[in-house]
């Protein structure tokens, strides 16, 4: 028997990976009672690809509006009383569905359920990590700062409740990055959250993955922070300056990676006014970087 969940796919120009995405879904030990492919104005060979499978997987199509709407369309045209989203140039393990659906079954106070994952590379298939640690409790506090992993934010280790997704209005559409972090983010502040320690989300890494523009990286998060301390809640803006200056703490990380020096001082800077406790880490970074480089070999 089908289960009450609907799978959502949303999809733009990623034909060329869909196949595969479609299939583990197909291949999973728990049937959904739908598969639904949201095209968001792909010019590519998508719409073959998804009517290769005949009906058994339904077809929407619109305007590109960016995944946000994307994904809230798919959930609107859906009619599961859960929901799970695989991002068309992922991969799901067979027992993904059938081992958060388990904990959902335990406790209905669950809202969203992620799990661990693998990282591969899209032009080899070789693992480049596994991301297999995630937390139940405290997650919103750990979103907002960065501190221990909390959960591995992509939108394909997600499975929500159709309550949780109302009550929090869905993904965010002005956001262009960052929107999985705010949807879960904003679940979690309301609901229970669950986790599967195994890596069940193959999660591919290419060249035309979002998250690797930085400045478009930065913009979505600011974006999160802005909306997370638009609030009265004490207990949570008593986090602010911390969260701020992790967030900034990482983006110098990230942009000296890059060798972008401009933006590393200026993050540096904006981390340490706002947690001064955090001079520390700067001042040792070159030591870190140089130890870092030595052990992975890459002179980076």
């Amino acid at each position: 028997m089908p289960h009450s969940l609907s799978v959502i796919i949303p999809t733009y120009n990623y034909g060329r990976f869909l196949r595969d995405a479609i299939r583990s879904v197909f291949d999973q030990t728990v049937v959904p009672a739908e598969i639904i492919v949201v095209d968001d104005g792909s010019t590519d060979e998508t719409p073959d690809v998804v009517a290769s499978f005949g009906d058994t997987v339904r077809y929407i199509r619109q305007e590109n509006s960016g995944v946000c709407a994307t994904r809230n369309r798919g959930v609107a045209e859906s009619s599961g009383k859960l929901v799970a989203f695989l991002d068309a140039d992922d991969i799901w393990e067979p027992q993904k569905l059938e081992k958060q659906l388990a904990q959902f079954d335990a406790d209905d106070r669950i809202g969203l359920v992620h799990c661990g994952m693998r990282e591969f590379d899209s032009a080899t298939n070789e693992t480049i990590k596994f991301h297999v640690e995630g937390a139940e409790t405290g997650v919103a506090d750990n979103l907002l700062l960065w501190e221990r992993p909390s959960m591995n934010v992509s939108g394909s280790v997600v499975m929500a409740s159709r309550e949780a997704f109302d009550a929090v209005g869905g993904f965010d559409p002005l956001m262009k990055v960052g929107e999985d972090w705010d949807f879960c983010y904003r679940v979690a502040r309301k609901f229970k959250v669950g986790f599967v320690s195994e890596p069940l989300v193959n999660y591919r890494s290419h060249r035309a993955g979002a998250h690797l523009n930085l400045d478009n990286m930065e913009r979505g998060m600011q974006i999160f922070y802005e909306k997370a301390f638009a609030t009265d809640d004490p207990e949570i803006l008593k986090l602010k300056r911390r969260a701020y200056a992790n967030f900034h703490r990482v983006m110098a990380g990230s942009y000296f990676h890059e060798g972008r020096i401009d933006r590393f001082l200026s993050h540096s800077l904006k981390s340490i006014w706002m947690r001064p406790m955090g001079i520390r880490y700067f001042l040792e970074y070159p030591l870190r970087r140089a130890n870092q480089s030595r052990g992975d070999g890459t002179g980076e």
